[in-house]
């Protein structure tokens, strides 16, 4: 989710739309209560060469703002030579709402080898111009059986990983990625879908999803630090089923100034 000036766009994972595929769907909101979708408009009508164009899985799409008229948008898709892994990628437009035209044939980061890498998130941090990407190593599609795929011993690391990206583009990697936090038994089989925010008193808070996505003790949970790279002390569910009725909520995106947010139930 994007606020551009008194506006709302938020993108969401691929579906299809009156029987035609849209990668990347979107809605628009003035108040944050009435959405209007965009029906069959892809922001991501084209996808690059390394995506598997059979059964792309778009996933978690993510937006943000360099500068007026420059967008960049963080994305998941699954990897054409092994369909079984998810890499990243990135897109760029001159408007919030597209078209976004991938850049370079690569993927942003594929670390094939730990699981892929899924969910990742934009974060600017005005305190010392910098931007970051927060992400999962999808350490999960590699595991060994169980409750979405890693709950058989040896559990497989699926951590969420920061990486600092150059403030002007938006994806120029500057050094190496910084684990946060990892998945310990409470969280089962993986944590993922990461958000990263700041709070007013500089305190940064990670917002995270924990457990297997299709039972019902997938949460939204929540680690903080003083410190960008940590170290993170996590905490429990922040929203977890029973909570406004929903059950296992999960994938918040929080509004890169904390004060709006978005997640799926």
């Amino acid at each position: 989710v994007i606020r551009i000036g008194n506006e709302w766009w938020a993108f969401s994972t691929m579906s299809h739309v009156n029987g035609k595929r849209v990668h990347v769907p979107m809605a628009h909101t003035y108040d944050f209560g009435t959405w209007t979708s965009f029906g069959e408009k892809d922001a991501l009508p084209n996808l690059p060469s390394w995506v598997y164009p059979d059964a792309p899985a778009v996933w978690a799409p993510d937006v943000v703002q360099l500068a007026p008229g420059r967008f960049v948008m963080y994305y998941t898709a699954a990897l054409k030579s092994n369909p079984r892994f998810h890499c990243l990628g990135i897109a760029s437009a001159s408007t919030v709402t597209g078209p976004y035209t991938p850049i370079g044939p690569d993927p942003w980061a594929c670390p094939t080898a730990q699981g892929g890498a899924i969910d990742p998130a934009g974060y600017y941090d005005p305190k010392d111009n910098t931007r970051w990407v927060v992400y999962k190593i999808d350490g999960n599609a590699i595991g060994r059986g169980g409750s979405c795929g890693n709950t058989v011993k040896p559990i497989v690391s699926t951590p969420i990983m920061l990486q600092q990206v150059s403030v002007d583009n938006g994806f120029t990697k500057i050094g190496l990625p910084t684990p946060l936090i990892v998945n310990h038994p409470a969280d089962g089989p993986y944590v993922e879908a990461p958000s990263l925010t700041k709070m007013p008193d500089g305190t940064y808070v990670l917002y995270y999803s924990s457990n297997c996505y299709v039972t019902p003790l997938y949460d939204v949970s929540y680690a903080t630090s003083r410190n960008i790279k940590g170290p993170y002390k996590k905490f429990g569910g922040l929203i977890q089923t029973g909570t406004y009725g929903l059950t296992a909520p999960g994938g918040l995106d929080m509004a890169i100034n904390g004060d709006h947010a978005v997640f799926h139930a």
